[in-house]
């Protein structure tokens, strides 16, 4: 009698898909996931939101700013990381990192731009994972709509349009980014 052998997928660790730069990925319960290069419009997004940030880190020394989807372990055994396009740490919560490649301790402020590419569902689902580890504030940008949306939890969101001014007092004191700068052609 012949014995049927379940095929098992092996599931990759946040440590393997480190070593892996060639694949620019994320990571959902063990599972390597694609992500498609960004268009320009979200890159332009992304460097001008980093750049004020920076800027703001730099002058304040109040934490760092990461980019350029920085990896967060938003869950383990198995290991999703995401990669977030932009945030912020405090340097009290970067100096309780641990030595891995990839963030093991939640970033106050979390960046997520809206690309044509994004499945449906999978922001609103990244939200939650980012606020469930302990995020305080997660800016998901929406270049179409030239809306920021602010959440603070997954019930408590803000909408803000291009009258509007981008801030944050309590995790980001006198940073202000007026919509009309961001979102500038």
């Amino acid at each position: 009698m012949a014995i049927l052998q379940r095929n098992e997928e092996r599931l990759m660790t946040g440590e393997e898909l480190a070593r892996r730069p060639d694949l620019h990925r994320e990571l959902v319960n063990g599972r390597p996931v694609p992500m498609p290069m960004t268009g320009r419009i979200h890159a332009a997004l992304e460097m001008r939101l980093g750049a004020r940030l920076v800027s703001y880190a730099d002058t304040t020394g109040r934490g760092r700013v990461l980019g350029g989807e920085a990896g967060i372990y938003t869950r383990r055994n198995p290991d999703t990381v995401r990669g977030a396009d932009d945030l912020f740490i405090s340097h009290e919560r970067y100096a309780r990192c641990s030595p891995l490649t990839f963030l093991d301790v939640a970033p106050e402020l979390v960046v997520e731009i809206h690309s044509s590419e994004d499945r449906p569902g999978e922001a609103a689902k990244k939200i939650r994972e980012y606020l469930a580890i302990g995020v305080d504030r997660v800016w998901y940008i929406h270049p179409r709509r030239r809306q920021v949306r602010v959440y603070r939890s997954p019930e408590q969101v803000e909408t803000l349009g291009m009258g509007d001014v981008l801030r944050d007092e309590e995790i980001l004191p006198g940073f202000a980014l007026p919509l009309s700068e961001l979102f500038r052609d």
